[in-house]
């Protein structure tokens, strides 16, 4: 049976494809207040503010590809059971290959009806002021902006719960819930945290690997070999 890879991912694996992200010092996000553009009442003020923002980022998508590490992570599961837990909401998982990905943040490519929230929809193109649902209301990015629960949290923590070797991979480890899903794995479970500046240092079973995605999964492909684990 093969061993549970479970691998938690942030903004710093794809910041190596290309895509932007707000860092919390700033609160901005490419140009933008975070509170105009991802909450409900940046929402609810300019509406057509934030359909426009989202839809520069969904085309983005189009622009980008999956770096080494999307890659490497996926062909993990020639060797392991897989489960990638990210807070991004590209697909760059998905098109590396990875086949389980649990989207905690949301996706860029689904919409939603801001009457059903389970009313989701495959959308690639812009989303516009008088799209709507099949009930007639208004269609928003799904996306858990601050403020909204985020659905898929108890999955997560599920999954987390089942995990042989738990890696970290691009995160400040400083937004909750999902930073502390490292807290529900089993314990003494080998754990991984790859980032260039790692808000963590190594201890027990907590292995810092202080580099970007690409060099660090490299290295870790090295360290789980080497260990045989």
């Amino acid at each position: 049976m093969k061993k549970h890879l479970v691998i938690l991912t942030g903004a710093g694996i794809s910041a190596e494809s290309g895509i932007k992200t707000f860092r919390d010092a700033d609160g901005l996000w490419e140009g933008h207040d975070v509170m105009d553009v991802a909450t409900p009442e940046g929402f609810e003020r300019n509406p057509e503010l934030v359909l426009n923002f989202y839809n520069q980022r969904r085309r983005q998508l189009f622009e980008v590809n999956p770096n080494q590490a999307h890659i490497d992570l996926a062909n993990f599961e020639s060797d392991y059971k897989v489960s990638i837990i990210t807070q991004n909401v590209d697909d760059l998982h998905e098109r590396a290959g990875s086949t389980h990905v649990i989207h905690l943040h949301g996706e860029l490519l689904k919409v939603r009806s801001t009457f059903d929230t389970n009313d989701i929809l495959e959308w690639k193109n812009d989303v516009l002021l008088g799209d709507v649902c099949k009930k007639g209301h208004q269609l928003r990015p799904h996306i858990v902006w601050f403020g909204e629960d985020v659905p898929m949290i108890d999955h997560a923590m599920r999954i987390c719960e089942t995990a042989d070797i738990l890696i970290i991979i691009g995160t400040s480890m400083q937004v909750y819930p999902a930073a502390g899903l490292m807290h529900y794995v089993p314990a003494n479970t080998p754990i991984f945290y790859i980032d260039p500046k790692p808000a963590l240092s190594s201890r027990q079973n907590l292995t810092v690997i202080a580099e970007i995605a690409t060099i660090g999964v490299s290295k870790l492909k090295d360290l789980i070999k080497k260990r045989a684990i």
